[in-house]
């Protein structure tokens, strides 16, 4: 199947090694008209993993498509770096700039969904809720696109793709950087799925979390309950505790927790019980604090209670560090691109959609549309891009890959995430990152200032301290 999927990209052999400025202006132009041209190919390959839904570190079969798409186009691939199985890199070229493009292809557990306007669950144990599937066939495209640039310009460099998986909560690129992959590189771009076009400066919440587990004693909640300590009942005594700090932590801090195990039965007392934890900041001190705080109100519960208790990290990030040199860059690339346009059936089904998310019909301007350049961004989620920002200078954006007013996470996400509107906005991001990368093996000095931009805002006594500290990978954490 993977072969058949790879046959129907088109080789590019451009015979001529050299170019005039003019002429390779125009090239850029026919870099683009080739992009459209593998339209139909790359969107065979996101809906191929639209359908897998492979879940954090589960990603075998995601990856391996993606290795192989970048394999067959000339990329030397490392593969299980960073001591994780479905991670990888894809090389091209030598010497510097160093640029990397990242790709990610993980979907989220609980959000099957079929390909269509109402709620209707595909059967499936996971879903692409945050459009992932185009996330990592994008950034593949731009990589060849790339690749295939340099070869015919006879531009010296490296690109590399780098394969991210479990970005939903498993902080794959945190390991990835703690390893050392990203120490050597000039330049990251990346890209997220999302309901309409941007490219302004970006932010992200820094992150910890961490699985609680608690330890009890079963018995007969009936015959013999005073036998008995609730592993349960440690797990909502800390619940209790941590609901009532939510007053006392700063205004913009978020907590969120789900009980993941609370007993099998009513009539045994559970000597088992787990809780999963986030917590939120845009400062990663304040999440350490809150953290810490969350592990005080664990070990008095489990006190309390009579049980013990237990603790694994599972993720932790940095909040995203922005890159104002890269980011114009990358919006005035945007625009030159422009947003997405809707058939007479996308845009009916973008009104069913709408309808489901409480408005009248779809503003499908918004998707067509290029939203106006900020350098100041309100954080809402959290991304283990934030990693890399403060490792190498990092830039990215936004394309209208779902319904506009769809929420990240959501059936409505999945749904338009596996349709033409999906597939046409991740064009537009591979389009956009094919240009970015062009720019900067073309100019030395955009490199050169963004690196600077970097240093200063990093500040000089920067020590980069993962938050999940010095745990082996958690491949096992959507398990």
């Amino acid at each position: 199947m993977i072969s058949a999927f790879q046959k129907t990209i088109p080789v590019i052999a451009l015979t001529f090694l050299t170019l005039t400025t003019a002429t390779a202006q125009k090239n850029t132009k026919e870099v683009l008209k080739k992009l459209d041209g593998k339209t139909e190919a790359y969107s065979e390959i996101a809906q191929t993993i639209w359908e897998w839904a492979e879940m954090g570190y589960q990603e075998e079969k995601s990856s391996a498509l993606l290795q192989q798409t970048l394999s067959e186009n000339g990329f030397t691939i490392k593969k299980g770096v960073a001591g994780i199985p479905t991670a990888f890199i894809a090389e091209y070229g030598s010497g510097t700039p160093i640029i990397a493009v990242l790709g990610e292809y993980d979907a989220l557990p609980g959000l099957s969904q079929e390909r269509m306007a109402e709620k209707k669950s595909a059967g499936k144990a996971a879903g692409h809720a945050c459009g992932h599937h185009l996330f990592g066939t994008a950034s593949t495209a731009a990589a060849i696109e790339v690749k295939d640039w340099m070869t015919a310009t006879g531009t010296k460099g490296t690109l590399r793709f780098y394969g991210t998986p479990a970005e939903e909560g498993g902080s794959g690129k945190v390991y990835m950087v703690r390893e050392g992959l990203f120490d050597d590189v000039d330049v990251a771009l990346h890209w997220h799925p999302g309901a309409q076009n941007a490219a302004s400066a970006g932010a992200a919440l820094a992150n910890k979390s961490a699985k609680f587990r608690f330890y009890g004693v079963s018995a007969h909640a009936a015959a013999a309950p005073d036998k008995g300590r609730s592993a349960l009942d440690g797990v909502e005594a800390m619940n209790n505790m941590v609901n009532m700090m939510r007053e006392h932590v700063p205004e913009k801090a978020r907590i969120h927790y789900v009980i993941t195990q609370g007993g099998k039965a009513p009539n045994v007392v559970p000597d088992f019980a787990e809780v999963y934890y986030y917590a939120r900041h845009e400062k990663r001190d304040v999440v350490i604090d809150i953290f810490d705080r969350m592990v005080k109100a664990a070990e008095g519960a489990a006190l309390g209670t009579g049980t013990t208790m237990d603790y694994e990290m599972i993720g932790g990030t940095h909040e995203l560090l922005p890159n104002l040199t890269l980011q114009k860059l990358m919006h005035d690339n945007l625009t030159k691109v422009g947003g997405v346009t809707y058939t007479p059936e996308e845009k009916e089904f973008a009104d069913k959609i709408a309808k489901t998310l409480g408005y009248e019909e779809a503003n499908v301007a918004m998707a067509s549309d290029i939203q106006p350049y900020k350098t100041e961004a309100k954080p809402f989620g959290s991304t283990d891009v934030g990693d890399v920002s403060f490792t190498v200078p990092t830039v990215g954006m936004g394309s209208a890959t779902w319904v506009p007013g769809t929420p990240a996470h959501s059936w409505q996400a999945v749904a338009a995430g596996g349709t033409g509107i999906g597939n046409k906005g991740m064009m537009v991001a591979a389009k956009t990152i094919t240009l970015t990368a062009i720019d900067l093996l073309k100019d030395p000095k955009i490199v050169k200032a963004a690196k600077q931009e970097f240093l200063e805002r990093r500040g000089p006594d920067f020590e980069y301290i993962p938050l999940l500290g010095d745990r082996a990978p958690a491949l096992d954490y959507r398990k």
